[in-house]
Protein backbone atom coordinates (compact mmCIF):
# COMPACT_ATOMS: atom_id res chain seq x y z
CA UNK A 1 0.00 0.00 0.00
CA UNK A 2 0.85 3.56 -0.44
CA UNK A 3 2.01 5.34 2.35
CA UNK A 4 -0.48 8.41 3.11
CA UNK A 5 0.20 11.46 4.83
CA UNK A 6 -2.44 14.09 6.36
CA UNK A 7 -1.68 16.78 8.23
CA UNK A 8 -1.21 14.78 11.58
CA UNK A 9 -1.12 11.51 10.46
CA UNK A 10 0.76 9.30 8.51
CA UNK A 11 -1.28 5.84 6.98
CA UNK A 12 1.03 2.71 6.08
CA UNK A 13 1.35 -0.99 5.88
CA UNK A 14 1.42 -2.53 9.67
CA UNK A 15 5.12 -3.40 10.45
CA UNK A 16 6.57 -6.03 13.06
CA UNK A 17 7.66 -3.10 15.67
CA UNK A 18 3.48 -2.33 15.79
CA UNK A 19 2.78 -5.49 17.68
CA UNK A 20 2.97 -3.76 21.35
CA UNK A 21 0.59 -0.58 20.10
CA UNK A 22 -2.05 -3.54 18.62
CA UNK A 23 -1.96 -5.14 22.09
CA UNK A 24 -3.06 -1.82 23.50
CA UNK A 25 -6.84 -1.81 21.53
CA UNK A 26 -6.60 -5.11 20.61
CA UNK A 27 -6.70 -7.22 24.01
CA UNK A 28 -10.14 -6.17 24.71
CA UNK A 29 -11.50 -4.39 22.18
CA UNK A 30 -14.53 -2.18 22.60
CA UNK A 31 -16.67 -2.73 19.69
CA UNK A 32 -18.11 -6.32 19.15
CA UNK A 33 -17.34 -6.99 15.64
CA UNK A 34 -13.69 -6.97 16.77
CA UNK A 35 -14.06 -9.28 19.40
CA UNK A 36 -12.84 -12.24 17.15
CA UNK A 37 -9.52 -10.21 16.26
CA UNK A 38 -8.99 -9.87 20.39
CA UNK A 39 -5.34 -10.76 21.32
CA UNK A 40 -4.46 -12.88 24.69
CA UNK A 41 -0.93 -11.50 24.73
CA UNK A 42 2.24 -9.73 23.82
CA UNK A 43 3.27 -12.40 21.39
CA UNK A 44 -0.58 -12.75 19.89
CA UNK A 45 0.09 -9.05 19.10
CA UNK A 46 3.40 -9.31 17.72
CA UNK A 47 1.95 -12.26 15.60
CA UNK A 48 -1.16 -10.15 14.22
CA UNK A 49 1.11 -7.28 13.40
CA UNK A 50 3.39 -9.93 11.18
CA UNK A 51 0.15 -11.34 9.64
CA UNK A 52 -1.18 -7.73 8.68
CA UNK A 53 2.84 -6.46 7.73
CA UNK A 54 2.17 -8.83 4.34
CA UNK A 55 -1.05 -7.52 2.52
CA UNK A 56 -2.82 -3.89 2.35
CA UNK A 57 -6.56 -5.12 3.95
CA UNK A 58 -5.31 -3.54 7.34
CA UNK A 59 -3.31 -0.09 7.03
CA UNK A 60 -1.63 1.38 10.46
CA UNK A 61 -2.41 4.69 11.55
CA UNK A 62 0.36 6.62 12.94
CA UNK A 63 0.88 10.02 14.82
CA UNK A 64 2.73 11.58 12.31
CA UNK A 65 5.24 13.24 14.49
CA UNK A 66 5.96 10.40 16.87
CA UNK A 67 5.11 7.59 14.76
CA UNK A 68 2.81 6.27 17.16
CA UNK A 69 0.29 3.39 16.37
CA UNK A 70 -3.41 4.65 17.25
CA UNK A 71 -5.43 2.82 15.15
CA UNK A 72 -5.93 1.18 11.98
CA UNK A 73 -8.39 0.87 9.09
CA UNK A 74 -9.19 -1.94 6.99
CA UNK A 75 -9.95 -1.75 3.39
CA UNK A 76 -11.19 -5.17 1.58
CA UNK A 77 -11.98 -4.87 -2.28
CA UNK A 78 -14.24 -6.81 -3.74
CA UNK A 79 -13.84 -5.67 -7.42
CA UNK A 80 -14.83 -1.99 -7.82
CA UNK A 81 -16.11 -1.95 -4.19
CA UNK A 82 -14.59 -1.83 -0.86
CA UNK A 83 -15.55 -2.54 2.32
CA UNK A 84 -14.15 -0.51 5.05
CA UNK A 85 -13.87 0.03 8.45
CA UNK A 86 -11.78 1.55 11.71
CA UNK A 87 -10.73 0.58 15.00
CA UNK A 88 -8.97 3.00 17.48
CA UNK A 89 -6.98 3.00 20.56
CA UNK A 90 -9.25 4.56 23.37
CA UNK A 91 -6.79 6.81 24.41
CA UNK A 92 -6.66 8.84 21.31
CA UNK A 93 -10.88 9.27 20.96
CA UNK A 94 -12.61 12.09 20.38
CA UNK A 95 -9.84 14.74 18.49
CA UNK A 96 -10.74 13.65 15.33
CA UNK A 97 -8.10 11.16 14.00
CA UNK A 98 -10.55 8.44 12.72
CA UNK A 99 -12.22 10.94 10.61
CA UNK A 100 -8.83 12.28 9.59
CA UNK A 101 -7.45 8.64 8.42
CA UNK A 102 -10.64 7.70 6.59
CA UNK A 103 -11.87 10.89 4.90
CA UNK A 104 -7.50 10.22 3.77
CA UNK A 105 -8.49 6.80 2.53
CA UNK A 106 -11.85 7.67 1.24
CA UNK A 107 -9.79 9.97 -1.41
CA UNK A 108 -7.35 7.31 -1.89
CA UNK A 109 -9.62 4.59 -2.50
CA UNK A 110 -11.90 6.97 -4.69
CA UNK A 111 -9.02 8.84 -6.55
CA UNK A 112 -6.02 6.79 -6.87
CA UNK A 113 -7.55 2.93 -6.77
CA UNK A 114 -10.88 4.53 -8.72
CA UNK A 115 -13.61 2.58 -6.70
CA UNK A 116 -16.64 2.80 -7.71
CA UNK A 117 -18.43 2.25 -4.07
CA UNK A 118 -17.16 1.90 -0.25
CA UNK A 119 -19.55 0.68 2.21
CA UNK A 120 -19.06 0.04 6.25
CA UNK A 121 -21.29 -1.62 8.71
CA UNK A 122 -21.98 -0.46 11.98
CA UNK A 123 -23.37 -2.06 15.11
CA UNK A 124 -27.13 -0.52 16.37
CA UNK A 125 -25.55 0.50 19.70
CA UNK A 126 -22.21 1.91 18.48
CA UNK A 127 -23.45 5.85 17.86
CA UNK A 128 -19.32 6.83 17.59
CA UNK A 129 -18.91 4.59 14.12
CA UNK A 130 -22.40 5.39 13.13
CA UNK A 131 -21.31 9.41 13.37
CA UNK A 132 -18.40 8.74 11.70
CA UNK A 133 -19.73 7.12 8.88
CA UNK A 134 -22.54 10.46 8.47
CA UNK A 135 -19.47 12.47 8.41
CA UNK A 136 -17.30 11.38 5.94
CA UNK A 137 -20.57 11.91 3.71
CA UNK A 138 -21.95 7.84 3.73
CA UNK A 139 -25.65 7.56 3.69
CA UNK A 140 -27.45 5.15 5.79
CA UNK A 141 -28.60 2.04 3.20
CA UNK A 142 -29.94 -0.17 5.59
CA UNK A 143 -30.65 -1.89 9.10
CA UNK A 144 -30.10 -5.93 9.19
CA UNK A 145 -31.63 -7.12 12.05
CA UNK A 146 -29.91 -9.53 14.40
CA UNK A 147 -27.60 -10.00 11.76
CA UNK A 148 -24.48 -11.18 13.46
CA UNK A 149 -23.34 -12.75 16.87
CA UNK A 150 -19.98 -11.86 18.25
CA UNK A 151 -20.38 -13.29 21.54
CA UNK A 152 -22.76 -15.46 23.78
CA UNK A 153 -24.90 -14.93 26.92
CA UNK A 154 -24.04 -16.37 30.25
CA UNK A 155 -26.41 -19.84 28.77
CA UNK A 156 -24.21 -20.01 25.66
CA UNK A 157 -26.57 -18.80 23.46
CA UNK A 158 -25.66 -16.22 20.77
CA UNK A 159 -26.11 -12.42 21.07
CA UNK A 160 -27.41 -11.48 17.75
CA UNK A 161 -26.88 -7.51 16.85
CA UNK A 162 -29.08 -5.34 15.20
CA UNK A 163 -26.47 -3.94 12.18
CA UNK A 164 -26.29 -0.60 9.93
CA UNK A 165 -24.90 -0.55 6.33
CA UNK A 166 -23.77 2.96 5.24
CA UNK A 167 -22.04 3.29 1.67
CA UNK A 168 -20.72 5.70 -0.63
CA UNK A 169 -20.56 6.28 -4.73
CA UNK A 170 -18.04 7.87 -5.82
CA UNK A 171 -19.72 10.17 -7.70
CA UNK A 172 -21.46 10.94 -4.31
CA UNK A 173 -17.73 11.87 -3.17
CA UNK A 174 -16.98 13.82 -5.92
CA UNK A 175 -20.24 16.06 -5.46
CA UNK A 176 -19.83 16.75 -2.15
CA UNK A 177 -18.40 20.42 -1.56
CA UNK A 178 -16.11 19.09 1.16
CA UNK A 179 -14.37 16.02 -0.53
CA UNK A 180 -10.76 17.54 -0.57
CA UNK A 181 -8.52 14.69 0.40
CA UNK A 182 -6.71 16.58 2.67
CA UNK A 183 -3.31 14.45 1.98
CA UNK A 184 -0.20 16.14 2.15
CA UNK A 185 1.83 13.26 0.48
CA UNK A 186 1.11 9.56 -0.91
CA UNK A 187 4.19 7.64 -1.89
CA UNK A 188 4.34 3.96 -3.50
CA UNK A 189 4.60 1.49 -1.15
Amino acid sequence: MERIETERLVLRNFREVDGPALYTYLHDPRASCFFSLKVADQNAAAAEAIKRSVNDEYIAVCLKDTGQLIGDLFAMPEEDTVSVGWNFNLHFAGQGYAFEAAKALFAFLFSVREARRLYAYAEDHNIASQRLCQKLGMRLEGTFIEFISFAKDAQGQPIYENTLQYALLRREWLEAVDNGPELTHIQPG
